[in-house]
């Protein structure tokens, strides 16, 4: 049978080969056990502790291991990590027991003289032995930055470059705590009064978040319930902010690209009042599936879904507004995707910066005059957010920047005046992940042809 180490074990191997996320590795992979609550819970920690902190542990393991660590097995790797981490960070379980799960672990993988190796270097490393502000004294803020916090030295170069180093250090932080979970009220169905007056859920600690029919809560599995029977959704505030600012109106016509998983078309029909047509687009059908699962759920019976490419796709109605949330590095959601920070490069991000020029260029084609464009990412990047706005109304001067509209809470109302543009940073507002959004009004029409 096998264990909780072990499970974590396979989902970190297997994140070193496949593309795809730790949650849904986790999730897969705990379908076929029997593990008890603990045992996944305990599971789910390891991998995600590990990858938020892989850097510094990797620091740590390399003082102690006398080869080149980057030149030793992956699998020997994680289970270094895997044990380091424990030691560390995990007051409920002994040093000791931590040692012999990952000497165990390395005998099945790698054999007994590697378990003995890992034996060694694990057995020297207890938290009196690691002076971790010591070892780092000789070396640039950025790579202390970098170890301390464990993130890419790229990475908290380019934030100390944007932000300075106290809001880094801030934004650092708040990615390596575990997330609070977002949720929103389904208006359709209850009001936040109601839902709370619920004898199940009348003692659930939660937190609220300055936005109407959201909220904030360490606990999932006492709102699961409801989430199921479609009283309300898990979802992060900072993806409200984007329907917010686009306020479709009842009746109205909205085109959703990049839609999938919907948790924004979901959020718009509720602003709309279940009435008049959003048309979900997404290139994966399977992502689609769950949009429109959740649709029936919520009761909403506005939202049609299209699989297809949204850099292409022509609506056979032109719509009132676009929401375009666009494909892009994720850099504000860090602390909900651990393994994320380690996939990112420079180049991924021009790389998405050329695609999400591209989406907006079609987008802006297929709007009328007075149309409304609000783009969107999970960015902190400036070149994912500002910046791409400058270009794209440099290529378009039929696009006009639009003030906020009065819905929004006055936290997030932009400082400029006559501006529309929201960035929440991760740690400035507590709970919410990091995102960018920009309100766009169409003015005139423009047919002039703009670089590609």
């Amino acid at each position: 049978m096998i264990t909780a180490r072990e499970l974590a074990l396979n989902v970190l191997k297997a994140l070193d080969t496949e593309q795809k996320r730790s949650d849904q590795l986790l999730h897969r992979l705990l379908q076929h056990t029997t593990l008890n609550r603990i045992d996944r819970a305990l599971t789910t920690g390891l991998v995600n502790g590990v990858l938020r902190y892989r850097l510094q542990l990797d620091f740590i393991i390399a003082r102690f291991y006398h080869h080149k660590l980057e030149k030793a097995a992956p699998v020997m790797r994680n289970i270094l990590r895997l044990g380091v981490y424990q030691i560390l960070f995990f007051d409920k379980v002994p040093d000791w027991a931590a040692v012999n799960e990952c000497v165990k672990l390395a005998r099945k993988y790698k054999g007994d003289r590697m378990s003995k190796l890992v034996n060694g270097v694990l057995r020297k490393i207890t938290p009196e032995s690691v002076t971790l502000e010591k070892w780092l004294e000789d070396k640039s803020p950025v790579e202390q930055l970098a170890v301390t916090y464990s993130h890419p030295q790229w990475m908290v170069e380019r934030w100390l470059g944007t932000y300075g180093k106290e809001q880094t250090e801030a934004i650092l932080s708040y990615n390596n705590q575990f997330p609070l979970f977002g949720f929103r009220i389904n208006r359709l169905r209850t009001s936040i009064r109601e839902f709370f007056s619920d004898p199940h859920l009348v003692s659930v600690p939660y937190e609220e978040c300055g936005i109407e029919n959201f909220f904030l809560s360490k606990e999932f599995n006492s709102f699961e319930p409801a989430v199921t029977e479609g009283f309300c959704t898990v979802q992060n505030p900072t993806q409200a902010l984007a329907c917010l600012l686009l306020n479709p109106a009842p009746g109205s016509i909205v085109l959703d690209l990049c839609a999938a998983p919907g948790g924004k078309s979901t959020f718009m029909a509720e602003i709309m009042q279940n009435s008049g047509e959003i048309t979900a687009v997404d290139l994966y059908e399977q992502k689609l599936l769950k949009t429109k699962s959740h649709s029936n759920a919520l009761g909403i019976t506005i939202i049609t879904t299209v699989t297809a490419d949204a850099l292409t796709y022509t609506p056979e109605k032109r719509p009132d507004s676009i929401l375009l949330d666009v494909p892009c590095t994720g850099s504000g959601v860090l602390g909900r995707r651990a393994e994320l920070r380690w996939k990112l490069t420079p180049a991924t991000l021009q790389e998405l910066k050329t695609l999400q020029a591209r989406l907006l260029d079609h987008a802006a084609e297929l709007l009328d005059k007075d149309g409304i464009l609000v783009y969107a990412t999970c960015s902190i990047e400036p070149e994912e957010n500002t910046l791409q706005i400058e270009a794209f109304l440099q290529r378009h001067p039929d696009f006009i920047v639009e003030p906020a509209s009065e819905n929004l809470p006055e936290a997030f109302l932009p400082g400029k005046k006559g501006n529309s543009a929201i960035l929440t940073l991760p740690g400035r507002h507590p709970g919410f992940d990091g995102g960018f959004c920009q309100r766009l009004r169409k003015t005139k029409e423009f047919t002039d042809a703009h670089p590609a």
